[in-house]
């Protein structure tokens, strides 16, 4: 029982947070929060992995006003991962159609941005920008939480 007469005596002890960073050529309806709805367009899940960490109490991109939602038509963009397969460009397409406008489109991996490893394989379309417009780019195999949080808080100015 010490432990929790100790714990409500510290409280909640949390680093505090970096400085804003420069902001991303988005409208500026979109600052301060950022509802994402996350297309995996064929990936290999390693940029999964970290999206999830980024969203977990670690890292808490919530923080810093970006959330994953359910449904397109309540997103204020995509945060898309892996390239863009044959079998998933019209559903990207669809996705990208259903969320409103204005909407920004985060490629997250170096898949979504130049096709990585995968490049001329069969099943391949192409990169997310060779299917919809782009706005915020994230290098990286998988990228890191830090690199995905920080690009997110490009958009919200937070």
């Amino acid at each position: 029982m010490g432990w929790l007469r100790t714990i409500l005596r510290i409280g909640r002890v949390a680093e505090a947070a970096p400085e804003p960073p420069a902001t991303a050529n988005v409208p500026a309806l979109l600052r301060g929060s950022l509802q994402l709805r996350h297309v995996d367009a064929g990936s290999c899940n390693g940029c999964e992995l970290e999206i999830s960490g980024a969203f977990g109490p670690v890292y808490d991109g919530e923080r810093y006003g970006a959330r994953l939602v359910a449904s397109p038509r309540h997103a204020d963009g995509l945060l898309v991962t892996g390239v863009v397969t044959r079998n998933m460009a019209e559903a990207l397409r669809r996705t990208h159609t259903a969320t409103p406008a204005p909407r920004v489109v985060v490629a997250c991996g170096d898949c979504a941005l130049n096709q990585g490893i995968f490049t001329g394989a069969y099943g391949v379309a192409g990169a997310v920008g060779d299917v919809v417009d782009v706005d915020v780019e994230i290098p990286g195999c998988p990228p890191t939480p830090d690199a995905i949080v920080a690009a997110l808080r490009s958009v919200t100015g937070r």
